[in-house]
C-alpha cells in the first residue's frame, strides 16, 4: 500500500515541491484508477477539506508534466487519470455503461505495435483504445 510518504518522495522525485494539495491528488489518482477530475475533487475534499476545483486541476496539470500520472481521454469521454506510468499499456472500454480497464501491451516492447509506415517519425509509444461491453453490460438484458 502507498503512503502519504511515499507520495511525498515521489513530489520530491519529480522535483514538485510537496504541498497537501498535490499528495491528496496523488493519493486519489493511485486509490481511484480511471477517475475523471470531479471524482478526484471529491476524494481530495474529503481528505483535505475545502481545495478548490482550479487548485486540483493545477495539480493534475502538474504531476501530468511530470510524467506522475497519466492523463487519457476515450472519444466521447471527460478527461481521465491514472498512476500507472511509463509502460506503455492500453485501455479497454464499455460502451454503454463506460467503464475503463487497463489492457497489457498489444506485444510487449515499445511501442507494442509497428506503424505500416512511419512516416519517418521515430516512435516511441503507441496508444489502442479497444471499445466493447463489459461483463456488466454483456449480460444485461436489453
Amino acid at each position: 500500500m502507498t503512503t502519504a510518504a511515499d507520495y511525498e518522495q515521489m513530489l520530491r522525485g519529480a522535483d514538485l515541491r510537496v504541498t497537501r494539495p498535490r499528495v491528496a491528488v496523488l493519493g486519489a489518482v493511485h486509490g481511484l484508477p480511471h477517475a475523471d477530475t470531479d471524482a478526484i475533487i471529491g476524494a481530495v475534499r474529503a481528505e483535505e477539506g475545502d481545495v478548490s476545483h482550479q487548485a486540483v486541476y493545477d495539480v493534475l496539470r502538474a504531476l501530468t508534466a511530470v510524467g506522475l500520472v497519466r492523463r487519457i481521454q476515450p472519444s466521447g469521454s471527460v478527461a481521465r487519470y491514472e498512476a500507472r506510468v511509463g509502460d506503455n499499456h492500453h485501455h479497454v472500454v464499455c460502451r454503454t455503461c463506460g467503464a475503463i480497464a487497463d489492457v497489457d501491451c498489444a506485444v510487449g516492447e515499445v511501442p507494442c505495435l509497428t506503424a505500416a509506415d512511419d512516416h519517418g517519425f521515430v516512435i516511441d509509444e503507441a496508444e489502442v483504445i479497444y471499445w466493447g461491453s463489459c461483463p456488466d453490460c454483456s449480460t444485461a438484458r436489453p
